[in-house]
């Protein structure tokens, strides 16, 4: 078998105006996708990284809110904001940026999400988000 060449930022594009056109149909039964990301401290990777998911919200059609907080930042201030967004009906998933400061337990951070987690952190997470549209815009259309 032969490797086969691709051509990734074509590909991501495609796929990119795939997603907008799906979530233009979910705009005219009433339902946004919502991503909030969020990330704590300056690490560059990361700011990189958040940037990127910014212009693909954008790219895609989608709602986002960023959240940039300070590294100082405690552990009871960040979970408070993931709970917070938890039950906005605008967010339909959260993307808390790892790493986290170390005074900041991951584990913590991972299993306060659950609810709309955007990531495969947990079996719950992004395939839920990405197959689904978001389990809060699953219940939408249900609705709709």
């Amino acid at each position: 078998m032969s490797a086969v060449m691709m051509d990734g930022k074509a590909l991501s594009a495609k796929v990119r105006q795939r997603i907008l056109a799906e979530t233009e149909a979910l705009k005219e039964r009433g339902v946004r996708p919502g991503l909030a990301v969020i990330i704590v401290g300056e690490d560059p990777a990361s700011q990189i990284y958040v940037r990127n998911k910014e212009k693909a919200c954008v790219e895609c059609g989608f709602y986002s809110e960023k959240y940039a907080l300070p590294a100082e930042t405690s552990q009871e201030e960040l979970l408070g904001l993931i709970d917070e967004l938890n039950h906005n009906p605008r967010i339909n998933g959260i993307l808390c940026q790892m790493p986290v400061p170390a005074h900041i337990s991951e584990q913590a951070v991972i299993d306060v999400q659950v609810a709309k987690a955007a990531t495969a952190l947990k079996e719950t997470g992004a395939p839920t988000f990405c197959l689904g549209g978001g389990v809060a815009a699953n219940r939408a259309l249900r609705r709709a």
